[in-house]
């Protein structure tokens, strides 16, 4: 073995390497580009790989398909008595099949059947069928028989298959032999019944209407977790934890003799989450729609399988799809169900409601044989909550909410406010110090008098105390929760920061505006250096315009618990539009995107941030279906802070184009910018901007004109900004969007005017307009219902 030579090693190394090349470079050759050093590769590469983290190739692929949710209603599209009866699902082991009056819940070894009433007078029925001598069953599948008539089919862990006479509440059948293991799914093709078990074993049935008929079978892969009939064709994935989105699609047209035993095998067109659910649109039966885990659903056509589309709708897994009207309805983890129309491109959320308190959605089924006996086409969702629901699947209330919006001009009188947002982090600075020079000076009186006489003037301040002065910011915090005596804005114990901006800005508003036409201050509020201070118009209060108004605040600093970073959130409604202010603190830092990200969701979808609108006539100022007491609840929403959102560029790059006056480039790497294009869950995607035209407000050394040259040599970015969102087009209207140049702070304030459109309603014109849009309601659910049956007859539904 002597002659064996041995693998290097560092030990073995020679003593001297030879020298490392060299390049000789000439007078006038272009020299190579600046090598990076290790802490903007580090800077950059934490933002990149936290992008890379949150963003597959399908979501950058789906840019422009991401769904629009600007416009979608949160009202739970709730049914009438009879069909808002409490049904108690078992979480865990029960399924739900509803045909008609009849609801069968199965739970371990029992069926449960209850009967609804024809009016909402009288009460449910409930009957119970035992599996009796089938020992150690419980039923695993279900689903009705074709035809009218009320026999259902189930399965169980055993194999074994049972009929059951609904109406009669017996077991009028029962089939074993044809499977051995547990059965995982019974599903129907016309009058063709299909079953599934755990060993891939699928077997067909043609049943007459006294027998199961004559089966035939096909062999899947084990295991398999989705399967669907969809036009002629079997589709089926392995599902959850197969860690694989192919898709099987096997021919089954009801002339073969044969099934042929090798499917299609596809994939969807970008590399996504396993097959959870699927279904199609009963008007478009060619196209279907996948849902995957994380959020994906992939669009394939049925006539000729192959994926057209891959679209990243959310963030939670898809765990139910259903096909109901001109919608495509989605269950997810968290209890939401969400309406898509996908008639357009991007997508169009129109309705997102809780359904089932946080928990997972676990199925969503449509029956159209609730048509004739309660005049609704009901959807029934079962939830991990134990809950079933019975829904509007023709979704009435948001048709009779677009008819009544389109017609808002006959019942309402507008009339134009104007209004004026400042947003600045003065970073512990003292208004006192506004005196150094003229920019310093002169802030607040060019502020103020960028708008003629702005109806409602909202300052927005982040960083009033030093956040690093631990002993400040704990009193803040502590003094923070005792209450305000009734009429003094600022209590005398917060920090003293709070009380001498409060007063220098009364001041500078006196001062700035005509005598014979003040300003009030209807909000003023802290959290622990975030502070708001929003003036009205004395004219407005008198007219008694103003109603409604409320603040709060919301936490985010450490998980909530601590406000250093956060929101302050105002409101009122003038005349009949509601109006809201978030001045908001979100996580600092250049890689820290997906904590902003989070920050904005946490404070957008707060729950009862505001108390609930009491009288009927005041929930006419929210929209989208709310009661005001969340943020999106409000008609408009203006957004302002230090939101803290960076640029994906280098230091230098970011410098040498602001120095060259090329703020395109950097608004194309400008994170707020691209989250909102790029991101569907993105929080703020339906909110606009005004367009940037000032350089980057963020960070500067204090008293200079200079970017920050402190040793960590912070890439300068736009991280202080005003955003704002309408439900109806044209309501609000940038006049301005500014920045100003005091250098007490190492941020630059900006400010943003709009003239915005509030309306007054005549609650008489509105109830006749109301009452008209409801006839013709009527008369358009008499045709939907008449095309749903038509077409639920031609697929072989009903």
């Amino acid at each position: 073995m002597d002659d064996i030579t041995p693998l290097a090693t560092p030990s073995s190394a020679p003593a001297r390497l030879p020298p490392p090349p060299t390049r000789t470079i000439g007078i006038h050759d272009k020299l190579p580009p600046r090598r990076q050093t290790a802490g903007e590769l580090e800077s950059l590469s934490s933002a990149e790989s936290e992008d890379d983290a949150s963003t597959t190739p399908a979501t950058r692929r789906s840019v422009d398909l991401a769904p629009d949710s600007s416009h979608s209603s949160r009202r739970p599209p709730t049914l009438p008595s009879p069909l808002d009866a409490p049904i108690h699902v078992s979480a865990h082991h029960a399924m739900v099949r509803s045909k008609g009056p009849y609801v069968v819940v199965a739970s371990q070894h029992h069926f449960r059947i209850h009967t609804l009433p024809l009016t909402g007078n009288g009460a449910s029925t409930v009957s119970e069928v035992d599996l009796g001598d089938i020992k150690k069953s419980c039923v695993t599948a279900m689903e009705w028989a074709s035809g009218n008539g009320d026999m259902l089919w189930a399965g169980t862990n055993q194999g074994t298959l049972l009929l059951i006479d609904v109406a009669r509440a017996s077991i009028a059948d029962t089939r074993s032999g044809w499977h051995s293991h547990s059965i995982t799914h019974i599903v129907r093709h016309r009058t063709t019944m299909i079953s599934l078990d755990e060993t891939g074993k699928l077997v067909m049935f043609e049943p007459s209407s006294e027998n199961m008929g004559k089966p035939r079978t096909l062999r899947m892969p084990d295991k398999t977790q989705f399967m669907g009939v969809f036009g002629d064709r079997i589709w089926s994935s392995l599902g959850t934890g197969s860690q694989s989105s192919a898709v099987r699609v096997y021919d089954v047209l009801p002339s073969q003799t044969s099934m042929a035993s090798k499917p299609l095998l596809l994939s969807p067109t970008e590399n996504i989450g396993p097959v959870t659910a699927g279904s199609y649109l009963p008007s478009r039966p060619s196209t279907i729609y996948l849902g995957h885990e994380g959020g994906y659903i992939s669009v394939w056509d049925a006539n000729d399988p192959q994926c057209r589309d891959v679209i990243k709708v959310g963030s939670s897994d898809i765990l139910c799809l259903l096909g109901v009207g001109t919608r495509l309805w989605a269950g997810g983890r968290k209890g939401v169900i969400s309406a898509y129309d996908v008639s357009q491109t991007p997508w169009l959320i129109t309705n997102q409601w809780k359904a089932h308190e946080e928990l997972p959605v676990l199925s969503l089924t449509a029956d159209p044989f609730s048509i004739d006996p309660f005049g609704h086409l009901s959807v029934v969702s079962v939830g991990r909550d134990e809950k079933l629901r019975f829904w509007d699947g023709l979704l009435g209330a948001e048709w009779v909410d677009k008819e009544m919006l389109k017609r808002e001009a006959d019942f309402s009188t507008f009339r134009k406010l104007k209004v004026l947002i400042c947003t600045w982090n003065v970073d512990a600075a003292k208004p006192e110090q506004l005196s150094g020079n003229i920019d310093d000076a002169g802030f607040l009186e060019n502020l103020l008098r960028s708008v003629d006489r702005p109806d409602i003037i909202c300052f927005g301040f982040q960083e009033m105390i030093d956040l690093e002065n631990r002993r400040l910011t704990a009193k803040t915090v502590l003094l923070g929760r005792t209450k305000k005596k009734a009429g003094d804005h600022v209590s005398e114990k917060v920090s003293r920061s709070y009380k001498q901006w409060y007063d220098r800005l009364v001041f500078a508003v006196r001062l700035a505006m005509p005598p014979d036409d003040p300003y009030t201050v209807v909000h003023t509020e802290n959290l622990v250096g975030l502070f708001t201070c929003i003036f009205v118009r004395n004219s407005e209060r008198k007219a008694g315009s103003l109603n409604d108004e409320r603040i709060t605040t919301v936490k985010r600093g450490m998980g909530g618990r601590f406000g250093n970073k956060g929101a302050i959130v105002a409101r009122f409604v003038v005349d009949d539009t509601s109006i809201c202010f978030i001045n908001c603190h979100l996580a600092a830092g250049q890689s820290h995107k997906r904590q902003r990200n989070n920050d904005l969701a946490a404070i957008l979808e707060e729950k009862s941030v505001f108390p609930e609108s009491s009288p009927a006539d005041e929930a006419l100022a929210y929209v989208g279906g709310g009661d005001g007491s969340m943020i999106l609840d409000h008609e408009i929403c203006f957004l302002n802070g230090d939101l803290n959102y960076r640029i994906d560029q280098r230091r230098d790059a970011v410098i040498h184009a602001i120095e060259n006056h090329d703020l395109a480039s950097l608004l194309a790497q400008d994170q707020l910018l691209k989250e909102m294009h790029s991101n569907p869950a993105f929080r703020l995607r339906s909110f606009r901007e005004a367009p940037i035209t000032f350089a980057p407000t963020y960070k500067y050394d204090r008293h200079s004109t200079e970017y920050d040259s402190s040793e960590k040599k912070r890439i300068p970015a736009w991280c202080d900004r005003i955003l704002y969102q309408t439900r109806a087009e044209g309501r609000v209207v940038p006049l301005h969007y500014q920045r100003y140049e005091p250098k007490v702070s190492d941020h630059r304030p900006v400010s943003a005017g709009y003239e915005v459109v509030v309306k007054q309603i005549s609650h008489e014109r509105r109830s006749a307009v109301k009452k008209e849009v409801g006839e013709a309601r009527a008369y358009e659910e008499l045709k939907l219902f008449s095309e749903a049956k038509n077409l639920y007859r031609t697929l072989g539904i009903m």
